[in-house]
């Protein structure tokens, strides 16, 4: 899709100003760099609205397209209740907030100053001065028990308001959402409001032809930015491209009431999409039926690119197994992505001891999180931390070449109901990699594997399974790899062809994607 930036120019003044709105730094977020890029390339004029992970706005661009970082304040991270003493649940317990850490603290120091009396009147010989400080060394004594029990209780009491498991916890959940239905996220999740707050004033200003609005949490923004358009007499349209299933996701907050919280967030809102885009036939199908959706949402996977700009082509691109230490002809498992408990990285780890000889690398966006820490500590051990690498991520473009010299590409996965529906992003890069494939038998991705040939499937959480489907594709690369050329699968796999079919849900909401000035009737698509 790419054009000559002569050409794009003359065209975004005529196709129109889209905004995307992302709910993260931008990078290491392959798809959206994509859509914002690919985007402009063909004459929109786009601006990409992500979170800084500061306190300080960013910005740069990706080609043609503006990419522009907000600073998101989060008071209402804490729901109200957080705020207030629970006087009749707890009433011992010290008000929220640094209060009880200062008066566990301030009965230490008292305590250790009067020790430190004790002392200096031993040295001086005054029995009078040891005397005088009993009564003083008896009050701190009995008042940092108090102290002690008050904190205790104020611990037990922040314990249970992140647990939520009282029934009158329970109580509260179910009657917010029987007395609010959909609306009840503003008392269940206060924090959505953050994003609101940060992003819309900026959206407004942009006036833009077209919102899309990335996932769940953006969709919200999105819908409210559209009304408010509406509202002053122009036309926005709204497209939601929805990454996952919501209500088959493992929570990313232990929260008790975050899941369901976004999940009302996300049916109230999805009404306001003129139309929907998302990653896979399967999960199309399941919005459609879940959110009543007339028209079926577009399928734009989450390819990597055919071509790539100069630009991009002049950067070198860091050789894994040099990164890695070893040679061209190590045996190397390579897992590229999120990583997270329910990812099923430490099979890979703990099968180490039963693949001697092979090394295993994860290129993830933290390689000094806790998660991956965990496993570091854990191949130590093993006795193979020096069969393990961890990297950190390469620009998007750089993906497939990067991953290329690896002799298979692990997708570990574990059964969760999103996890089951969608050819997630390491599995297009792996294919333009041509890597052979270990992954666990999750449905999609599972069958699409065995359907193929290009690798092998595991029992998910089975070591002893994993290590057969290892030895299977170290034994016959060859095998594998072929498939590729043979079936040509890699034709439709692309960002080039999905950049065509995004391109074109743009121009169909915006009816030819000419600017328009005039109010419309609100065009939904959702009923």
């Amino acid at each position: 899709m790419a054009v000559d930036s002569s050409v794009a120019g003359a065209q975004r003044s005529t196709r129109g100003k889209i905004v995307m709105l992302v709910d993260n730094g931008v990078n290491g977020d392959s798809r959206v760099q994509k859509e914002a890029r690919s985007a402009a390339a063909a004459g929109w004029d786009v601006v990409l609205l992500g979170k800084s992970p500061t306190k300080r706005e960013q910005s740069w661009r990706l080609g043609d397209a503006e990419v522009r970082l907000l600073h998101v304040p989060t008071p209402m991270h804490r729901r109200r209740h957080e705020y207030r003493r629970a006087v009749l649940r707890s009433p011992l317990a010290y008000k929220p907030g640094p209060l009880a850490a200062y008066r566990k603290q301030r009965m230490k120091a008292w305590r250790t100053e009067l020790n430190i009396r004790l002392i200096q009147a031993g040295r001086q010989g005054s029995a009078l001065g040891k005397l005088k400080l009993m009564p003083p060394r008896f009050v701190s004594r009995v008042m940092s028990k108090w102290v002690g029990l008050r904190v205790k209780q104020t611990t037990a009491l922040e314990q249970r308001r992140k647990d939520m498991q009282s029934p009158l916890d329970r109580f509260t959940t179910a009657f917010w959402l029987r007395t609010m239905g959909d609306r009840a996220w503003r008392r269940l999740d206060p924090a959505l409001w953050d994003m609101e707050l940060a992003y819309g004033k900026v959206i407004d200003s942009l006036e833009p032809d077209l919102i899309h609005a990335n996932d769940f949490r953006m969709l919200g923004v999105g819908a409210r930015a559209k009304l408010r358009a509406e509202a002053r007499g122009r036309s926005v349209k709204l497209v939601w491209d929805a990454h996952e299933f919501l209500p088959g996701i493992k929570p990313w907050n232990s929260h008790p009431r975050w899941h369901v919280a976004q999940c009302a967030y996300e049916r109230e809102f999805s009404q306001y999409a003129d139309a929907v885009t998302t990653v896979s036939e399967t999960l199309a199908e399941m919005l459609a039926e879940r959110h009543g959706i007339k028209t079926k949402p577009e399928v734009v996977l989450n390819a990597p690119d055919a071509e790539i700009s100069p630009e991009q082509a002049a950067e070198p691109v860091p050789d894994l197994r040099e990164l890695c230490g070893i040679g061209p002809d190590v045996p190397l498992t390579v897992y590229s992505g999120a990583a997270a408990p329910q990812r099923g990285l430490d099979i890979m780890v703990e099968s180490l001891p039963q693949l001697p000889g092979t090394h295993v690398a994860f290129v993830v966006l933290r390689p000094t999180s806790d998660y991956m820490n965990q496993l570091t500590a854990r191949a130590v051990e093993l006795g193979v931390s020096d069969r393990l690498h961890i990297l950190p991520y390469v620009p998007h473009y750089q993906v497939v070449p990067f991953l290329a010299s690896a002799d298979v590409g692990v997708i570990p996965i574990h059964h969760w109901p999103n996890h089951e529906i969608a050819l997630i992003t390491k599995f297009f890069e792996y294919s333009h990699a041509r890597l052979p494939f270990v992954v666990s038998d999750v449905k999609t991705m599972g069958d699409m594997v065995a359907q193929t040939g290009q690798g092998e499937v595991f029992m998910a959480e089975d070591v002893a399974d994993y290590v057969r489907a290892v030895e299977a594709v170290l034994a016959d690369p060859k095998k594998y790899r072929d498939v590729y050329d043979s079936q040509g699968l890699l034709d439709e796999w692309t960002w080039e062809a999905q950049a065509e079919v995004l391109d074109a849900v743009y121009t169909r909401v915006l009816g030819g994607g000419t600017r328009s000035k005039a109010a419309v009737p609100v065009a939904q698509v959702v009923a």
